[in-house]
């Protein structure tokens, strides 16, 4: 996978968080790591598709806490319960992250297309990105750890 696939995701999830706190978000990257398993490893994950001259797909994990810690900020209110509202939120967030970094690809040459936001609650579920490895970068914040895995490669046929 190239690394410029990598990079405005990373960037488009600061940004993105930054924009709607209205505040600098201290962000930590942990240890990246090529996913060999299909299983998500988080109680909500955020999938969205790419295609275009790159494919595959791009998810954002995290835990139902972190959810509710990211919707709380945003509407400065405490958040109890995981429930719709907030899925919508984290599902909202995803797309406009993944739009942001579409954009970027695009600039770097690889105009792409991204799908609707599907949200995968519960652990061990299973997502097969095929033979396109997946790069997961666990990104901790205050408000917990997001991980973003990115399975994309170029596509040929363009």
């Amino acid at each position: 996978m190239k690394v410029e696939f990598i990079s405005p995701f990373v960037t488009a999830t600061i940004k993105v968080l930054e924009t709607e706190t209205g505040r600098s978000i201290p962000m930590e990257k942990g240890q990246l790591s090529i996913e060999a398993s299909s299983h998500t490893c988080q109680d909500v994950t955020v999938l969205i598709g790419v295609i275009g001259a790159v494919q595959g797909v791009v998810m954002y994990g995290m835990s139902e806490r972190t959810a509710k810690n990211i919707v709380s900020t945003l509407l400065n209110e405490r958040i109890a319960v995981f429930n719709e509202m907030v899925e919508s939120a984290v599902a909202e967030m995803g797309n406009v992250i993944t739009g942001i970094a579409s954009s970027e690809l695009e600039k770097a040459g690889y105009a792409s297309t991204i799908a609707p936001p599907t949200v995968i609650t519960g652990r061990g579920v299973i997502i097969s990105t095929i033979n396109i490895k997946r790069l997961q970068i666990p990104l901790i914040t205050e408000f917990g750890e997001i991980e973003v895995g990115v399975a994309l490669r170029e596509n040929i046929r363009k």
